[in-house]
């Protein structure tokens, strides 16, 4: 059973048809709207397809508690927002919940039980370090090279946008993998 205290997260992936971008992205500042103001909701967010390495949208919704989550994505409101997009999509509605951080550390499908705090707190601060180290001392000064202003706001979106995109994509998946027997040994 997941701690209520913890939040909940949903990550939503949809595949759209070809030549239907334009219409998924209107359909997308309409739901936006609607998920923004549903009840519990602290954070939403998209990431869109990057031109020849990904396909797919990931709407990314996080709230307060699971039956916050649960109430949004049962209501008839999503249900609405759902078949006005199905013309768009060339897969289901594809979703899965997880409780706060957990859905890093637990394997797809798996009734494991999520590993202890101290070894995600590791992991994933062995994880963010040397990216946020990279973004600051690589990247960012290759983009103020190429004409973006250094301004410190906008560097800290860019930096931990980064961070953010490579530890959802790139590297946890892969790091929870690798160190699978180490996190969920109890007697280490």
């Amino acid at each position: 059973m997941t701690d209520p205290s913890h939040g909940a997260t949903v990550v939503i992936t949809h595949h759209i048809r070809q030549g239907m971008h334009a219409q998924y992205e209107a359909w997308l500042k309409d739901v936006a709207a609607s998920s923004q103001a549903a009840e519990g909701i602290i954070d939403w967010q998209v990431v869109r397809p990057v031109k020849g390495i990904t396909t797919a949208y990931t709407v990314i919704l996080r709230f307060a508690s699971e039956q916050r989550l649960h109430a949004w994505m049962e209501s008839p409101q999503r249900a609405g927002h759902i078949e006005r997009v199905k013309p768009f999509l060339a897969a289901d509605d594809e979703f899965f919940v997880r409780s706060g951080l957990d859905f890093w550390f637990t394997p797809e499908g798996a009734k494991a039980k999520v590993p202890v705090r101290w070894k995600q707190f590791l992991l994933t601060w062995s994880a963010i370090f040397p990216l946020s180290l990279a973004a600051s001392q690589l990247a960012l000064p290759l983009l103020h090279r190429l004409g973006l202003p250094p301004q410190r706001v906008l560097d800290g979106l860019l930096g931990s946008g980064m961070v953010v995109a490579l530890m959802v994509y790139l590297v946890m998946p892969r790091y929870t993998r690798l160190a699978q027997r180490w996190l969920f040994d109890r007697n280490r």
